[in-house]
């Protein structure tokens, strides 16, 4: 599980020189184009045969689309302004943001953001019950890190989000400040181990947001099919569904 910051992604997606492509000539070549990170679950996987939500979602917007998915590996920005690519996903629904970095977002699709965990043994219930020599993980330069700081609250910075779930399952941390994505998939790959997800973050706006699908430069025709494909997926259940494979729960946007 190597999660990318989202801002991150944005950035990098801002250096590509890749032609947008419209909807038309998306169904003329026959295929739509993700970009993911190639080792992120529960996210996106080019290895093994768990793809990771994200390209299973793409699959289906796809498949609305009437085309295939093709999926270009990226890890950083050498290889965005290479990669063509069409969308991304999870982008945080920011269109004044997006569109600094020459993306449009869809209609919001779920609502994901920051939660707290503890191990199943802990006797921690909320986040004002952690004591002054307890330590949350955190990642680096994340907006919980810079928070949980000002609070007086002792952090422990990590890369990634699966080694923060690591260190508080042996126990190195005394909590872990992650994706909800995180929780659900450490609890589903570590079912005799599971963590528990304790209120802390839910009315922070800063820590909460909605997310959309990033489109690089798109013509109007392909911004409102990939919409109309979403409304699709959602009314049917398919993207709770895909969502639900990784212990994820699909959140309606706010």
């Amino acid at each position: 599980m190597r999660l990318i910051v989202l801002v991150t992604l944005l950035l990098l997606f801002g250096a590509t020189n890749a032609t947008a492509r419209s909807l038309e000539a998306i169904r003329q070549r026959g295929a739509l184009t993700l970009c993911a990170h190639p080792n992120a679950l529960p996210f996106a996987s080019r290895h093994g045969a768990v793809p990771g939500f994200q390209v299973e979602i793409a699959r289906a917007l796809a498949k609305q689309l009437g085309v295939s998915l093709e999926q270009q590996w990226v890890v950083n920005s050498f290889q965005y302004r290479r990669a063509g690519c069409d969308i991304v996903l999870d982008a945080i629904a920011d269109r004044a943001a997006l569109a600094e970095v020459g993306l449009r977002m869809s209609r919001p699709y779920h609502r994901s953001g920051v939660a707290l965990a503890v191990a199943a043994r802990s006797s921690v219930a909320s986040l004002s019950d952690l004591g002054s020599s307890q330590r949350v993980g955190v990642q680096v330069g994340s907006m919980a890190s810079m928070m949980l700081g000002k609070q007086g609250i002792k952090i422990s910075p990590f890369a990634f989000e699966d080694e923060i779930m690591d260190a508080l399952a042996k126990g190195e941390i005394d909590a872990a400040a992650v994706t909800p994505a995180a929780i659900g998939w450490f609890n589903r790959t570590h079912p005799d181990g599971p963590v528990r997800r304790i209120p802390a973050f839910e009315d922070d706006p800063n820590l909460n947001w909605n997310v959309a699908v990033g489109m690089v430069s798109p013509d109007e025709k392909l911004r409102q099919g990939v919409d109309a494909a979403l409304e699709a997926l959602l009314s049917d259940g398919t993207l709770a569904r895909i969502c639900a494979n990784y212990d994820v729960e699909l959140q309606p946007p706010q």
